[in-house]
């Protein structure tokens, strides 16, 4: 019934109409009450008064009738005597003894002494005449009650009495009941109006509209010759006009998506990535020679999705992403990566999934080579400058009350973790070089006890901020060795920073050393976390962590064990897990003394 275009507008304005005027009825009504309830409680506060003393007595606007009020509940015949007054003073309450009278009650009781109807009505105990009762002034005021009413507590000597003003509201209620006719008389006649003016202007809009329909079916059936008349320079006039020309941008669109098409089969038959589309029930629809070629084999017509890329994702998984959603996967064949990209080329039932296959195998060589470089640098650093910034912050806020003595150990700490961390850079990039076959080392004898001295000094900082306990006991005397000192105390920095890293607060780390016929060892022992049995054969190597989160947590990257077994090696000695009692670990490194005799 309300397809028709004609029926709508109807509808629409006779909506319109009775929405309006029900709008218009509700605020009338209202209003109408409203003014009723506030032209009662300003009669009512003029005569009264509106605050309350302490003794419960109204202070009125009016003086004298408040006074004369005040007077007369002295009296032994008080109530006959305010009745007098109120009568004389009805008119400004607002008294018609007809929808307002008054009623002068007692104070204690709340019997009816004087009231000015005739009926006799029984009062019911309003929230007002309660408060009144309660020695408090009752004009509170309610707009869903069906009354309105007032109560002043007055007393004069040892009499009590309530005064009581009610309004029956019939004059709100019968002046409404008018309003509500006069509405309704108003809706009728705008509704007669309203169904007359909708169809005539319904005949006006619909006519061309329908003309234009008609030109929209014959455009679905490909019929771009035939142009609509415009009648008239109207909105419905423009209309046509638009409707003349979006035929001709329609056609244009058409002849232009023709050579797009052209173009990318042009692109799809010759790009080196490859494409493979199915349709929605995982048919193969269009493969590429690229495609071809990355899979290293055939594709006949009758291929279909789970045979070729089923175990990497499910068809129906991707059906369900909204465009631009797509997945990604990574699929090996033979000795190369491909990098999958699975996306839904349209969201009906008659779309399907477009696969487009890249050769990632050379990218992926090339990013692990530089997260292996990046990693390194960023993972053998970070020690060095965090003794670099502990000591130069402890000289920055000690505000000159280090001695001179102590602030040149920290400067000189300073310097020599600057200079750690040029020689780190170096050595990574000298580790690099280890790979490509090419190496160098700066040999040079020197104090093995001076520089485990210094590794444990440039750590101490790090220990007590996490409340370790670190001891260094070495023997004696050592030896002076032969090797590079630089790449040696990295080692060194690797072995007691791991141990501080992965030692819990208030933990204990001790450093010994000593030596073993022709070669030194030093020992880093911790009562940490320890390292799981299955792991302690492949802590060496590149890349490989214990416990994955605890090493991002602490920033460890699996480098700094494997960089530590290269140095080592290169000074024909080992580094290797010893045996500990309890929690922890101890890691010994063991060098020769007479270096220069195995290089000979």
């Amino acid at each position: 019934m309300f397809k028709s275009l004609h029926m709508k507008l109807m509808l629409i304005m006779l909506l319109l109409i009775t929405s309006l005027m029900a709008v218009v009825g509700a605020f009338l009504t209202t209003n109408v009450s409203s003014f009723y309830i506030d032209s009662f409680r300003e009669q009512m506060n003029d005569m009264f008064g509106s605050d309350v003393e302490a003794d419960g007595v109204a202070l009125a606007k009016n003086a004298s009738f408040m006074s004369d009020l005040l007077s007369a509940a002295e009296v032994a015949d008080g109530a006959n005597q305010m009745q007098d007054i109120l009568d004389a003073n009805a008119g400004k309450l607002g008294i018609d003894y007809r929808t307002r009278n008054y009623y002068i009650l007692d104070g204690s009781s709340g019997a009816v002494l004087v009231k000015s109807d005739e009926i006799d009505t029984t009062l019911a105990a309003t929230p007002n005449l309660l408060s009144a009762l309660n020695g408090k002034v009752g004009d509170k005021s309610d707009l869903t009650a069906d009354y309105m009413d007032v109560a002043i507590p007055l007393s004069g000597g040892e009499n009590g009495y309530i005064i009581y003003i009610l309004d029956s509201r019939a004059t709100v209620s019968s002046l409404n009941s008018q309003l509500f006719t006069i509405i309704m008389q108003a809706l009728v006649i705008g509704l007669l109006i309203s169904v007359l003016f909708s169809y005539l202007l319904s005949k006006t809009l619909v006519g061309p509209i329908e003309k234009v329909t008609e030109g929209a079916e014959r455009l679905a059936g490909g019929d771009f010759g035939n142009k609509l008349p415009v009648e008239s320079p109207d909105e419905i006039g423009i209309l046509t006009g638009t409707f003349n020309h979006m035929a001709d941008v329609l056609q244009d669109s058409l002849n232009a998506v023709e050579n797009e098409r052209n173009k990318l089969d042009t692109l799809f038959l010759h790009m080196t990535d490859g494409v493979v589309a199915f349709d929605h029930d995982g048919t193969l629809i269009h493969c590429n020679p690229a495609a071809t070629q990355l899979l290293q084999r055939s594709i006949p017509k009758e291929t279909v999705f789970d045979e070729l890329f089923g175990s990497v994702y499910p068809l129906a998984q991707i059906l369900t992403l909204q465009r631009p959603n797509y997945a990604d996967a990574e699929m090996m064949v033979s000795d190369k990566t491909l990098e999958l990209y699975f996306a839904p080329f349209s969201d009906k039932a008659s779309g399907g999934v477009l696969v487009v296959l890249h050769d990632e195998t050379e990218h992926h060589r090339s990013e692990e080579r530089r997260k292996e470089f990046v990693a390194n640098v960023s993972h053998e650093l970070r020690t060095p400058l965090t003794n670099v910034r502990s000591y130069a912050e402890t000289l920055r806020d000690s505000g000159g009350d280090i001695p001179q003595a102590t602030a040149d150990s920290f400067l000189d700490i300073i310097i020599t973790e600057t200079d750690r961390m040029t020689h780190i850079v170096q050595d990574l990039l000298t580790l690099s070089r280890l790979d490509a076959g090419n190496t160098e080392m700066n040999f040079s004898r020197f104090d093995f006890g001076a520089s485990i001295s210094s590794v444990v000094r440039a750590n101490a900082l790090e220990a007590k901020r996490r409340s370790h306990e670190l001891k260094l006991e070495p023997a004696q005397s050592l030896p002076l060795i032969f090797g590079d000192r630089q790449r040696l105390e990295q080692v060194m920095m690797n072995i007691l920073g791991n141990a501080i890293k992965y030692t819990p607060d208030g933990g204990h780390i001790l450093v010994t050393a000593g030596t073993a016929g022709e070669h030194v060892w030093m020992e880093v022992s911790d009562d940490g976390i320890g390292i799981p049995e299955k792991d302690r054969d492949h802590i060496f190597e590149r890349f490989y962590r214990v416990d994955k989160a605890r090493s991002r947590e602490s920033g460890g990257t699996g480098l700094g064990l494997s960089i530590a077994k290269e140095i080592v090696e290169r000074h024909h000695g080992t580094i290797r897990l010893a045996r500990h009692d309890g929690p922890g670990t101890t890691v010994r490194l063991t060098l020769p003394i007479r270096l220069e005799d195995l290089q000979a």
